[in-house]
């Protein structure tokens, strides 16, 4: 047997690498990416198959019902901002906020949450009055701890009111509707913190912290609910430089939580009450637990003066609902995931977008819906529900051959009215498969049309769960699909 000379051998292996290496080379231009590339989502991002779609829009259906319930509009606004919108409304977290390179000479970013948004679209537009529901995607350029529903893309789900209103009523309202989600979507047990910017800062203030710490004091607060009370003390004296005595006098207070008995104590400590901000702030705070006591939700509000929320544009109440425990039969370790709403009033923020300075009070609240989601997520999957991934209502099948242009021109009539139909896209498909694929996918009727039926002016309607079938007129098949559909 002749074997080919080395050169022409060594150029064959090399033709034959070219060629594999170009045709490589197109697959990964035609489908967009460099060859040996990884596919994946970003870090802290993720898909959403229809399953977890379907489950994702049945909890924000909950939520926004509860939105509309209580009288809220919707509105939209740029996932863009300009930088200089974002910058120094958020304190320590301006960190997390992402930056993006000059656009056309704008220096942009992606929006960090709705609410300074919102305020800056009242500013804009000169609105002085509104009660607004926004859901959304926002970004943070954060640590994602996907586990815990903590993402760098996420929805946030706010209501908020806007304008001259007499004090606590709107507050008292949205802190009603985090009880109504949370007891509608029966997460568990739940707590609502609330506390008040004014007497943290009359508080700081009583206890010797210089007004310059009151921030940065405030953020170690914050970690309260995360770590032990010496570590935040190390951080506050090590770290911050705040002195020894001051940091205990602080413990002595952040370390309280209560309710009407709680703030009527408080409104008689003698140096609290000498203080004129957390005078203010704790009579609003007695006037806020009246209003809640007549919604009768207080069993699940706490007044917690360690609750600080880092935000610097927070004004007066704040407050953050906490899951106690997860009730999962089947799981035996509580989900821990941290807060699941948070909100509170910020007076001052449209003022600082208002060429004149002119305030509009605001209050709201955002509900953590990532992180509610993870623990429906791990709850369907624990008792391996099966989730209806869409809403058709009917299949439009047949029950013998060449009748294909029977079931779209039945098909047709009922998208025509209105009804959530389906075919099987095949010319000829067997009546076991269209029926399988009913039971697969959860459509709970079948309307069968076969030669006879044609025939006799009529459409055979089977029930997939009874697997009943009744021949209806022609004529009365979509009143008859619409009244046993609105039974389901």
């Amino acid at each position: 047997m002749l074997r080919p000379p080395p050169l022409l051998l060594l150029l064959t292996r090399c033709s034959a690498a070219a060629r594999r290496f170009l045709s490589a080379s197109r697959q990964g231009q035609g489908q967009g990416r460099a060859v040996g590339s990884v596919l994946k989502t970003p870090k802290g991002t993720r898909d959403h198959p229809p399953a977890q779609a379907a489950l994702r829009e049945r909890l924000l259906g909950t939520v926004v019902a509860c939105f509309k319930r209580h009288g809220a509009a919707a509105i939209d606004t740029p996932v863009l901002e300009l930088r200089e919108t974002l910058m120094g409304k958020y304190g320590d977290n301006a960190k997390l906020i992402y930056e993006l390179q000059d656009q056309g000479g704008e220096l942009l970013a992606l929006r960090y949450d709705l609410t300074v948004p919102f305020a800056r679209y009242l500013a804009m537009n000169k609105i002085t009055n509104i009660k607004r529901y926004h859901v959304a995607k926002v970004y943070r350029r954060d640590n994602p701890a996907t586990t815990r529903g903590r993402y760098r893309e996420f929805y946030q789900c706010d209501f908020d009111i806007a304008g001259q209103f007499d004090p606590m009523i709107p507050d008292a309202e949205c802190l009603k509707i985090v009880h109504e989600i949370l007891s509608d979507l029966q997460l568990g047990d739940f707590l609502i913190k609330v506390n008040d910017r004014r007497i943290l800062d009359g508080m700081f203030a009583v206890c010797g912290v210089p007004d310059s710490k009151f921030r940065t004091i405030c953020s170690s607060v914050d970690k309260l609910d995360k770590v032990p009370w010496e570590e935040v003390k190390n951080e506050m004296v090590g770290e911050k430089g705040l002195s020894p005595e001051a940091a205990d006098r602080i413990g002595e207070y952040v370390q309280l939580h209560g309710g009407l008995d709680l703030i009527e104590q408080l409104l008689q400590d003698p140096k609290l009450s000498q203080n004129k901000l957390a005078k203010e702030g704790l009579g609003d705070m007695k006037l806020l637990f009246e209003y809640l006591t007549l919604f009768g939700i207080t069993g699940k509000i706490s007044f917690d003066l360690s609750l600080a929320r880092g935000l610097d544009y927070y004004t007066g109440v704040i407050y953050e609902a906490v899951l106690l425990q997860q009730q999962n039969d089947h799981v035996e370790d509580p989900v821990s995931i941290g807060s699941v709403a948070g909100g509170g009033r910020y007076d001052g923020l449209v003022g600082m977008f208002d060429p004149k300075g002119r305030k509009v009070p605001c209050v709201g609240v955002s509900i953590g819906i990532e992180r509610i989601f993870s623990i429906l997520e791990q709850r369907v999957e624990a008792s391996e529900e099966k989730i209806r991934t869409t809403e058709t209502q009917v299949l439009v099948a047949s029950a013998q051959k060449k009748l294909l242009e029977e079931r779209l021109k039945l098909i047709s009539e009922l998208w025509d009215a209105g009804i959530k139909a389906e075919i099987l896209y095949k010319k000829n498909p067997k009546l076991l498969n269209q029926l399988q694929y009913c039971e697969e996918t959860g459509i709970p009727l079948v309307a069968i049309v076969g030669e006879q039926e044609l025939k006799d002016g009529v459409v055979k309607l089977r029930d997939v769960a009874t697997r009943e079938e009744v021949n209806i007129r022609r004529e009365n098949l979509i009143e008859e699909i619409r009244m046993r559909t609105s039974q389901l």
